[in-house]
């Protein structure tokens, strides 16, 4: 007797879709990163964007910094419209001009000189460039004391090398007349500060190919062609991120200014820091410190969109160009 069997029906499948371990992983993912993120993203909403906020919120007020948040006296734009009419800040504006050209027509020259000398092979060079780049590691506050010592009329460094070389008539004290205090501010600027552009420069030059500039004598070019034509141009895009720097920290200048002269004399050696600091901390115009330290930066941050848009664009696709040209 034979037996019959039934067909068992067939089972649907049915597509089960993403994967319930795969959702898990990228939500546990998705909050880990979060969970990474988050001590950063406060510190920098409570350590850069809230004093921005309150800066600008306060440049609206006449406040002397008592009393508390909120401030009770608004004045709207009257503190910035002061700005435009204070001869102080005018000539804050002045003076921060007058250093940044110093520094790119004299200090970043210069350094840059020192940074294709210590490339060549020369005896003690790793030396020289530990000597030349000492004293950017020492802080504001110890190069101002120091050279207001050099700078002493009495007993100063400056005015003992001048006699001794038959230049004492021309001694004087440097940090007291209106007239000298910013070119001697801006000497300590450069004695500081020239050894950190000189090792960009000398990183920068060290990235050239040396057969570039091989190929060039090769061919005939002298040594001033070759860095006319090979190393300055390879080296535009450390160049500018040095003007850059420099013009920023001019815009910030102030520990330094402080230590040397307070802004004095007569105002002589002040910047947009300082002059923030003393309206501020000093006459407790709290809201027209606020007023200028919101167009300190707004300037800062108008110029670092502009070389952002037009320099380092240019500089970041020409080097992205020349690497997928070598590929």
């Amino acid at each position: 007797m034979t037996t019959q069997t039934r067909p068992t029906p067939a089972v649907a499948s049915i597509s089960p879709g993403p994967s319930l371990g795969v959702r898990g992983r990228r939500r546990r993912g998705w909050v880990t990163r979060t969970l990474f993120l988050l001590p950063a993203l406060l510190l920098f909403v409570g350590l850069v964007l809230g004093p921005i906020f309150l800066g600008i919120y306060t440049s609206l007020f006449k406040w002397n910094g008592f009393g508390g948040l909120p401030p009770k006296n608004f004045v709207g734009l009257d503190n910035f419209k002061r700005l435009l009419t204070d001869e102080v800040f005018i000539g804050d504006l002045e003076r921060g001009l007058i250093l940044v050209a110093l520094s790119v027509t004299v200090q970043l020259p210069v350094a840059l000189g020192l940074a294709l000398l210590l490339n060549q092979k020369i005896r003690f060079r790793r030396l020289y460039r530990l000597v030349f780049f000492a004293p950017y590691v020492l802080s504001e506050v110890i190069t101002g004391v120091l050279f207001t010592m050099v700078f002493s009329p009495n007993a100063g460094l400056v005015n003992k090398i001048l006699a001794a070389f038959g230049f004492g008539d021309t001694a004087q004290t440097w940090l007291s007349e209106p007239d000298s205090v910013l070119y001697a501010v801006f000497f300590v600027i450069s004695w500081k500060y020239f050894g950190f552009h000189m090792i960009l420069y000398l990183a920068g030059r060290q990235a050239i190919p040396n057969e570039l500039t091989e190929a060039a004598m090769v061919d005939g070019a002298g040594t001033w062609d070759v860095f006319r034509r090979i190393t300055l141009p390879l080296l535009g895009p450390t160049i500018r991120i040095s003007i850059f720097l420099s013009i920023i920290g001019a815009i910030q200048l102030f520990d330094m200014v402080w230590v040397l002269t307070g802004g004095g004399p007569i105002h002589g050696s002040e910047t947009m820091a300082v002059t923030m600091f003393q309206y501020g901390f000093r006459r407790y115009e709290v809201g027209y410190a606020s007023a200028i330290s919101v167009a300190m930066f707004l300037i800062s941050l108008v110029f670092a969109l502009f070389y952002q848009r037009f320099v380092l664009r240019r500089d970041i696709e020409g080097a992205i160009t020349v690497m997928g040209g070598r590929g």
